[in-house]
């Protein structure tokens, strides 16, 4: 039997709507992130007798965590857009070292994949 080498078009279809499901999960957990981070502003407590440094250094630090969670998101939506083109392109489920298809598995796991288990390991 013949080894596939690309994915046919009925299957990169259930790709691109699971994909695209997942992206429209990643877009608004990202605008709630981003509007976490820009709920963060200065009110008329700041000027409070009674505004703690601790305080202060709590919400920084929290700011921050948000603010890595949102590009950690914004990434994971780079990397589903990425993988729509190679949809468009039918090289989506190619794994770029091996030349072989990644398992179908491992794609619903990780939609965003370009190596197989092989290529991971292999790079270890």
């Amino acid at each position: 039997m013949e080894e596939k080498i690309r994915y046919s078009d009925a299957e990169l279809e259930e790709f691109r709507q699971l994909i695209n499901e997942k992206l429209a999960k990643a877009q608004a957990q990202y605008e709630q992130l981003r509007q976490m981070m820009a709920g963060e502003g200065n009110d008329v407590n700041d000027t409070s007798p009674t505004f703690k440094v601790l305080e202060e250094g709590a919400a920084t630090l929290n700011k921050e965590e948000v603010s890595g969670l949102a590009q950690r998101q914004m990434k994971y939506i780079q990397n589903l857009r990425a993988a729509l083109v190679r949809i468009e392109n039918k090289t989506y489920g190619i794994c770029r070292e091996t030349g072989k298809l990644i398992p179908k598995e491992r794609l619903r796991a990780v939609p965003h994949a370009t190596l197989s288990i092989e290529a991971k390991e292999k790079r270890k």
